[in-house]
């Protein structure tokens, strides 16, 4: 595997698999990897011939008194597991190659709507950042393809829209959530937590099991976000949402609608601020 960090270094590859008419898949990430990263590598792997990653931790997608500065940065770590997954380039920037003119002067990308609830209406300008950091990717590493993993719904959802608004000549992929054994879903900010709050942790994931099969039942969604939300409050975490949408947009439901839609949860255990997702199909 090839480490880059200059964006002439990168193109150059890639114009080099072009011309032998090979399809290139790309995976965004912010570094400090686990397995579900992984097995982004690995669905890009086997949707196309060639594999970059990326690893930027990008300071316009956090906003003031979030974690930016202790966000873990592992590239050595993050180098090694890569190349195990079967990444062909890592391309590690830094920020003056990703905000040649400094992150506040950046040209900035807003998709409107969909970025005004949940996250984007508890992380006011997260999805900004993250749309154009994307974006700004996209024109970098010029892929065929681009993997998402599904734990960070919304944020899919938002890349989707852009790139169909834009018109963008990307097929953007999603990847089902990692979880370990007893539920948690995958995240670098898991190690945030103390042993006792990785103990309860499990508890976002068994709420989420729970409210699926109430609706299944035939239970209304508003009664089952209230009744999540007071567990989670019971269990210690502090919610910031829990919601049942429509998957396709992240609009409520409408009183007839039981299929397409999907519960989401935020929420903070001590100073760890946890977020997951679950289907109701």
């Amino acid at each position: 595997m090839q480490t880059v960090t200059d964006a002439a270094a990168l193109r150059a590859a890639i114009r080099g698999w072009r011309t032998a008419g090979q399809t290139v898949g790309f995976v965004p990430t912010m570094g400090n990897l686990h397995a579900g990263h992984h097995s982004l590598l690995k669905l890009a792997r086997a949707r196309a011939d060639r594999v970059v990653a990326s690893v930027f931790v990008n300071p316009t997608q956090f906003g003031p008194g979030e974690d930016f500065e202790r966000y873990p940065r592992t590239l050595a770590q993050d180098q090694a597991g890569l190349a195990e997954a079967g990444c062909d380039i890592l391309f590690a920037p830094d920020v003056s190659t990703m905000y040649p003119f400094g992150a506040a002067a950046s040209v900035s990308i807003h998709v409107p709507v969909i970025t005004e609830t949940l996250e984007g209406a508890h992380r006011p300008g997260h999805f900004d950042g993250v749309a154009t950091v994307v974006a700004k990717l996209f024109s970098l590493v010029q892929p065929d393809l681009a993997v998402f993993g599904q734990k960070d719904f919304q944020q899919l959802k938002v890349i989707e829209r852009m790139v169909r608004d834009l018109s963008l000549p990307v097929k953007v992929m999603s990847a089902p959530t990692l979880r370990d054994e007893d539920g948690l879903a995958m995240s670098s900010r898991n190690q945030y937590l103390s042993t006792a709050e990785r103990a309860r942790a499990p508890q976002i994931h068994a709420t989420l099991v729970q409210m699926r099969e109430l609706f299944r039942q035939g239970h209304a969604w508003q009664a089952l976000e209230q009744a999540a939300r007071a567990r989670l409050e019971r269990a210690g975490f502090v919610p910031d949402y829990v919601a049942i949408r429509r998957a396709d947009d992240l609009a409520e439901p409408g009183e007839e609608d039981r299929e397409g839609l999907i519960a989401l949860v935020a929420a903070r255990l001590g100073s760890t601020r946890l977020i997951d997702n679950l289907s109701f199909d």
